[in-house]
């Protein structure tokens, strides 16, 4: 008998310390320390023997979902900033703890020509590719549209959506039949933050290409979802993505009384990567702790 765990209180809640890091931030520096799976997250070969590329899988939900997948039996290439090498490094060893190949691949991802040698070097180091998951994400708030620059339009436009559009293009030609594209979109797509203008706009444009897509390449046999995430508990938010007034309280307007814990969501990818979701296509699975999408 499993025993049920009250959601309100399986992970902190807020008020957390104040806490500012430099961009893109890291996860052993948060307090509390995010929760990606590492103790909890139990494996029972669901992907055994798949080959996943994860873009930002040193920490938050890209490291959560690449913990699980290699827990699942997968080997993992995973894409991080150089500056997140210290949790990168952590990554690795997960991954290669669980008995799974571990491919590390540093690089900016608002480069073109990075996007299409990361897809290269994972399905050369995989030995193929059947997994895509399109998570890295840039997230900047700004009280007011007047203070998003064009640098930094740019900079969340190229990590959330050009990124997406060329490694999948990257990745298109040598998907088999079989094959998972999974886009991490995110509440703001549907109720889209006041402060998070430029973001909720990329989020908006992933939900729709992620149904294109899957219109596309559904019935060429590649399935197609995404995964829209409310409040999450990542180095996205001391590292600028939230207001440092915000911070202390993040999550706390939540039905659940508190951000999720990247673990938590880890299970959504793992559904959709698995081939017994095999009519799941086109959709947009949130994870929002009852606050409802639309």
């Amino acid at each position: 008998m499993v025993a049920l765990r009250d959601p309100r209180e399986a992970h902190p809640k807020p008020p957390f310390p104040p806490q500012q890091q430099e961009r893109p931030g890291l996860a052993s520096r948060m307090q509390p320390r995010p929760d990606h799976g590492e103790q909890s997250y139990k494996g029972s070969g669901r992907l055994l023997g798949r080959k996943a590329l994860v873009t930002g899988g040193d920490s938050g939900i890209g490291r959560a979902a690449a913990i699980a997948f290699a827990r699942e039996g997968a080997d993992v290439a995973f894409n991080y900033l150089p500056a997140e090498e210290e949790d990168a490094r952590e990554v690795v060893q997960l991954i290669r703890a669980a008995g799974r190949k571990a491919f590390p691949l540093p690089g900016d991802l608002r480069s073109e020509d990075f996007c299409r040698r990361l897809v290269d070097d994972a399905r050369e180091a995989l030995g193929g590719l059947d997994l895509l998951v399109n998570n890295a994400g840039f997230q900047a708030a700004q009280s007011s549209l007047l203070d998003i620059s064009t640098e930094q339009f740019d900079s969340t436009f190229k990590v959330n959506v050009y990124a997406l559009f060329w490694i999948t293009k990257a990745a298109l030609p040598h998907l088999p039949a079989g094959a998972t594209i999974i886009n991490t979109a995110s509440i703001n797509a549907y109720d889209p933050a006041e402060d998070l203008v430029d973001y909720a706009a990329t989020k908006a444009a992933i939900a729709s290409l992620t149904k294109s897509l899957a219109k596309q390449l559904t019935p060429k046999g590649i399935r197609v979802n995404a995964v829209a995430p409310g409040p999450f508990w990542t180095p996205l938010q001391p590292s600028g993505g939230q207001k440092p007034e915000k911070l202390v309280k993040f999550g706390a307007d939540s039905p659940t009384g508190r951000p999720g814990q990247p673990a938590e969501i880890a299970p959504l990818y793992v559904l959709l990567a698995d081939s017994a979701a095999s009519f799941a296509s086109g959709d947009i699975y949130g994870s929002t702790g009852g606050r409802p999408q639309g």
